[in-house]
Order: structure tokens, then C-alpha cells, then sequence
């Protein structure tokens, strides 16, 4: 009676297998990087992020795309808290998010060294000799965000900008069309964290 049990049990499993195997997946699961924005799985009492406030005029060129460690899934969670605090929407948090993901792929970063350019640190390569703040003001995430929200509202339009245009503004970089390439990572990562 056992053999006859299991054998029904796996002949049903085969099947079931089986009819997987011919059917194929329901949904492509590959998301190639240049793809839109993911939407973001929220929870039912809270609202879900507008994602096309996120990339307003579309991602520009190439873009690339990292896996994130705990540490820099917190740097993400800190600009985004940093942003809410500073009362700018989701818009600033992705040119916030994409300029860290550029300078320091949101690794607060020390002092490294002879790698070192000249004295920047923290999540946004700020530099106490550029009137950035302390050592230890730019590599707190909060207040390092701060510091770069506020260069942000001084640039007359940024809202409408391309987005690596603001985040130049801002920094200064020998590298100015770097920050593109992060927009649309940095758009998934605002519609996944901003109403966590």
C-alpha cells in the first residue's frame, strides 16, 4: 500500500512538473538596466509613490546598476529620512541618491589615502576645505544630505533639469555627465524605501 501511495504521489508531482516545464514562466523575470521603474511593492495603509515624478523627462544614455550591501541600503534609507526632514519630495531624493551613487556608491567613505581626491569624504565626496563642513558633519549621512539639499534649492529650476545637470550644479565635478548613468537605480531605490 506505501508503494502505491508514493508512486501516485509522484506521478501527480511529475505531472504537475511537467505541465510547468511546457507552460513556461507567467512573467519574464530579466530586467534589462535601461528598463522603467520597478513599482514598488507598498504596503495597503501606505500610499504608493508616484514613480513618474521620479524620472520626469527620462533616463539620459546608458545605465548602470549595483547591488547594494545592508550599509548602503542604509545610506539610501538615511538620504531619503534626510529629504523628507529638508520637506523636498521624491524627485530630490533620486538626484540625492544617483550624485551618492556616483561619488561613493553610498558607502560613506573616510579619508582614503594617496585614492584620495584632495580632502573629500562621506557619501557625496563633500570637502571640509570647499566650506562642506567638518570631517565628521560630511560623513554623517544626514547631515552630508542635508548640506547637498541645500546646494539643490539654490539652483533656480532644478525640478526641471535634467538630472545630471542639478547634481553638477551642486558638485562641481570634473565628471559632470557621470551622475545620469544612476537615475534609474536611483528612482527603483526611492520607489521601494520612500514609504518604508
Amino acid at each position: 500500500m506505501n508503494s502505491f501511495i508514493r508512486n501516485s504521489v509522484l506521478g501527480i508531482a511529475g505531472l504537475a512538473f511537467a505541465g510547468g516545464v511546457a507552460a513556461g514562466p507567467l512573467t519574464d523575470t530579466h530586467t534589462p538596466v535601461d528598463a522603467a521603474p520597478v513599482a514598488a511593492a507598498v504596503q495597503a495603509d501606505k500610499p504608493a509613490v508616484d514613480t513618474g515624478k521620479l524620472v520626469p523627462h527620462g533616463v539620459q544614455g546608458a545605465q548602470s546598476r549595483i547591488d547594494l550591501s545592508d550599509e548602503q541600503v542604509a545610506s539610501t534609507k538615511a538620504i531619503i529620512a534626510a529629504t523628507k526632514k529638508a520637506g523636498m519630495d521624491e524627485r530630490a531624493a533620486v538626484v540625492s541618491i544617483a550624485t551618492a551613487l556616483q561619488e561613493s556608491k553610498l558607502e560613506n567613505l573616510g579619508h582614503l589615502g594617496d585614492r584620495n581626491d584632495h580632502d573629500s569624504q562621506g557619501l557625496f565626496q563633500q570637502r571640509p576645505s570647499s566650506g562642506w563642513g567638518t570631517v565628521e558633519q560630511i560623513t554623517d549621512p544626514e547631515y552630508s544630505t542635508m548640506a547637498f539639499l541645500k546646494g539643490l534649492k539654490q539652483v533656480d529650476g532644478w525640478q526641471d533639469m535634467p538630472l545630471t545637470k542639478a547634481a553638477q550644479t551642486v558638485q562641481v565635478s570634473a565628471y559632470p555627465d557621470h551622475y545620469a548613468q544612476w537615475e534609474q537605480q536611483a528612482a527603483d531605490l526611492v520607489a521601494k524605501h520612500w514609504n518604508s
